[in-house]
């Protein structure tokens, strides 16, 4: 230890930072992708519109005015005061159905993701981890991702909509009907991925020593793989929301989707195409929903695939 001069006071010692976890890492190199930071903000703002404005704008959006003559008032007017969005063809406020519509479109988006997420990564765990396995369940993978998706779909909900909603309601049993059809026919993306990815985690030290003490499939599957794959299961999980809120609106907009008075996004814009030229603010409003929630989508994605790739971080 030196001697410091008369009157010089010892310096401070160096405050040593406390290392950072796995998932600190992860929201360090997330919050330097600006992007995925932006759209997060407008992710959040359209959450925030469809939860919590009909907390502030407490109007009905199946409101229809009983009288004839006011109800062609108030009909197809563009945005004021009274209806900052204007009102559709039977003079509901169009605000008030896109905070509705929101709601079930976004609900469609994560449910449908979840089925997605859930079959495909059954189906990847299971092709990768079990050689038999293998050969059976890719083909029936390429069996999936050879079929027409959008025409399948249009057959599942024509011959499946009315027996189902006789049983369940037309406005839940359309829902549910919706969710399986989406899930159901956009797992196999990853299911590949997740395969490819045990592949190569099968052969690790740490499994192969958990194999040589005996321990059971299902507890390696379980304790070792899963949490292994859940990087590239989340990035596909957050392309897969994007996706099927896009796969609801085309089946909204082909008239197929939810019923008129039940309102997406996507039966929005179905009911404003015929008078596009005339109100185009009806397609207009939904048409900007859908887009900024796919790009946040993306963009969230994409930040996430680059924050948890270990071989990206800390560049």
């Amino acid at each position: 230890m030196t001697d410091l001069p008369a009157g010089q006071a010892a310096p401070a010692p160096e405050k040593l930072q406390r290392p950072r976890s796995p998932w600190g890492d992860v929201w360090f190199q997330f919050r330097k992708h600006k992007g995925a930071m932006l759209f997060a903000g407008v992710l959040l703002f359209l959450v925030l519109f469809v939860l919590a404005g009909p907390l502030v704008w407490r109007v009905d959006p199946n409101f229809i005015e009983p009288d004839t003559v006011k109800m062609f008032k108030v009909r197809n007017k563009p945005p004021s005061l009274a209806h900052p969005m204007g009102t559709d063809q039977l003079g509901r406020d169009m605000l008030a159905r896109m905070m509705y519509g929101g709601r079930i479109s976004l609900a469609v988006g994560l449910v449908a993701m979840l089925v997605a997420i859930v079959i495909g990564t059954t189906v990847g765990v299971l092709a990768g981890y079990f050689r038999r396995l293998d050969g059976i369940l890719m083909r029936m993978t390429d069996l999936f991702l050879a079929l027409p998706l959008l025409p399948l779909l249009l057959v599942m909900m024509m011959l499946f909509r009315d027996p189902v909603a006789r049983v369940l309601g037309p406005q839940f049993g359309t829902f549910i009907l919706i969710v399986l059809a989406i899930g159901v026919t956009s797992w196999m993306s990853a299911s590949r991925v997740v395969r490819g990815e045990v592949l190569a985690l099968k052969e690790r030290e740490y499994v192969l020593a958990a194999r040589s003490i005996g321990l059971p499939n299902r507890r390696i599957i379980t304790r070792h793989i899963l949490p292994n794959v859940l990087s590239p299961v989340l990035v596909a999980a957050t392309l897969g929301i994007a996706a099927a809120i896009i796969t609801e609106s085309v089946l909204s907009f082909l008239g197929l989707g939810f019923p008129p008075d039940f309102p997406t996004w996507g039966r929005l814009l179905y009911d404003g195409i015929s008078e596009i030229r005339t109100y185009p603010m009806r397609v207009i409003w939904p048409g900007i929903a859908i887009s900024l929630t796919v790009l946040s989508v993306n963009y969230i994605g994409d930040g996430l695939r680059d924050a948890l790739d270990p071989r990206i971080r800390g560049r």
